[in-house]
């Protein structure tokens, strides 16, 4: 394979190229080439199915060093992963996000490094990879080279990130520093147009319970899209009575409810809804578990941030503080031990543990637990990309292979659609609003049925021209 050429000052038009995030919901890489400069817009980790986690090793099309900036819409892996790779291939420039999401990226990737690197270590006691030795994608010492190159810029503060490329971000609503971002590209040297290009990062909900929904879309020449529920439509008031019948019932009969959950946002919320439950004394005064370094270390930031009267909270959030995250007989498990303590509790209880897609983590010891007894429910709260666990218990899985063996599912599984951070399509219609067509919106970030649905509602109801792209497609920008 050839070496990778450098991304910028090149001749030619502008374009776009779609690094990762099309076909599939994970690895978001968005890159922008002006003759002047490249801009990666996201820079996350392919997860899921085996195919789509080895893209991950394979080198990008580009060289790292020919990468002048990186914007990060937000914190979660897949949008996120790839930075500290990316600066162990060369990459110098600076990257720009929200301070929370600088705050957050930071336990993230942390966390990754730590899991690749005992995966890399596995591998090598074990004998199962084919490479000697295996190597983890990036180790802790590439992410503390990675930390030093974040850049804050905070919510409708525009800024130059490269020669001819200016950035403004706008609050997304989706988890705490999420941002839509939008690009000026002045074009080349000396003309006076420009023209603009729009991503939504992962957007969020009108109705998230603690965040304030989007900053509206505005317009842009161009538009890149998320499409993760683009096929679906949230039933709030359904969810939240499974949500309440589902650990009720289950506390009654002296079971454990376990909720697989993102560290970072999704573990807020479910702490949001359990206040709410507690008070109406649904809990019968279970303990509740947060199980999840990396979910303990979020929570801080959030609490800080609502300390610091941050103003991506919603104002009765701000008002009552943290009491909106710490509902009665909270205890949270800081210690391997800790952890293992939680399964042997005799009773009901309900235990939080990441990771929310069941691919690695503490919450895979709680699973091999849970799953056997009938007594018990596992609730599915956010999206399960293909080829997860948490995907194939959705599905109705009858056993589920947890480090090496396959454990009989007998557990009641629910899964909730309603407490996703995701906006669904009409609430992505909504956001796209009154705002001119742009020249073309780009679906990416779902699964491929999804980003076809979403296509043909943005086709028939608003009349633009709406593309889903290729992984790997380049376009001509206006």
């Amino acid at each position: 394979m050839s070496a990778p050429q450098p991304a910028a000052r090149f001749s030619g038009g502008t374009t776009l190229t779609f690094l990762g995030g099309a076909g599939t919901v994970t690895g978001s890489k968005y890159l922008v080439r002006t003759p002047q400069a490249s801009v990666l817009v996201d820079c996350g980790l392919f997860q899921g199915l085996g195919e789509l986690r080895r893209r991950n090793w394979q080198p990008l099309p580009v060289a790292a060093d020919g990468i002048d900036a990186v914007v990060v819409t937000h914190a979660h892996l897949d949008h996120c992963g790839y930075l500290p790779r990316l600066v162990k291939e060369g990459f110098a420039g600076a990257v720009h996000a929200t301070p929370e999401t600088i705050a957050l990226a930071e336990i993230v990737l942390r966390d990754s490094a730590h899991l690749l690197e005992e995966e890399a270590e596995h591998a090598n006691q074990h004998g199962w990879s084919k490479h000697t030795p295996a190597l983890p994608l990036y180790d802790t010492k590439d992410v503390e080279r990675c930390l030093d190159h974040f850049v804050a810029l905070d919510f409708d503060a525009p800024a130059r990130i490269a020669d001819g490329i200016g950035c403004r971000l706008y609050n997304a609503g989706h988890i705490l520093g999420s941002a839509w971002a939008k690009l000026t590209l002045d074009g080349v040297e000396g003309a006076s147009q420009t023209s603009t290009i729009a991503f939504s990062g992962d957007l969020g909900r009108p109705r998230h319970p603690l965040l304030r929904p989007p900053d509206p879309f505005d317009g842009a020449d161009t538009l890149v899209l998320e499409s993760t529920y683009g096929n679906r439509r949230h039933d709030d008031a359904t969810s939240a009575s499974s949500f309440e019948d589902a650990i009720g019932s289950t506390l009654r009969h002296g079971g454990t409810v376990l909720i697989p959950a993102f560290a970072v946002d999704r573990t807020e919320m479910i702490l949001h809804e359990l206040a709410g439950l507690a008070q109406r004394g649904v809990l019968r005064d279970a303990p509740i578990y947060v199980d999840s370094p990396m979910a303990l270390a979020a929570l801080d930031v959030y609490s800080q941030a609502l300390k610091d009267h941050r103003p991506q909270f919603l104002p009765t959030i701000t008002e009552n503080g943290l009491a909106e995250l710490n509902p009665p007989r909270l205890r949270l498990a800081r210690t391997q031990e800790e952890s293992r303590r939680i399964d042997t509790h005799n009773g009901p209880q309900i235990v939080i543990s990441a990771s929310g897609m069941a691919t690695g983590g503490r919450v895979l010891h709680h699973l091999e637990a849970a799953l056997p007894d009938p007594r018990n429910t596992v609730l599915i709260v956010g999206f399960a990309a293909v080829g997860t666990r948490a995907r194939d218990l959705a599905e109705g899985a009858k056993a589920l292979k947890i480090h090496g063996r396959y454990v009989p599912v007998r557990a009641r599984i629910v899964q909730l659609s309603g407490l996703s951070a995701h906006a669904d399509y009409p609430e992505i219609l909504h956001w796209l609003g009154t705002a001119p067509a742009p020249t073309a919106t780009y679906l990416v970030h779902g699964e491929p049925k999804a980003a076809e649905f979403l296509r043909e509602r943005i086709t028939e109801r608003l009349r633009w021209t709406a593309v889903v792209p290729c992984p790997g497609e380049k376009v001509l920008l206006p």
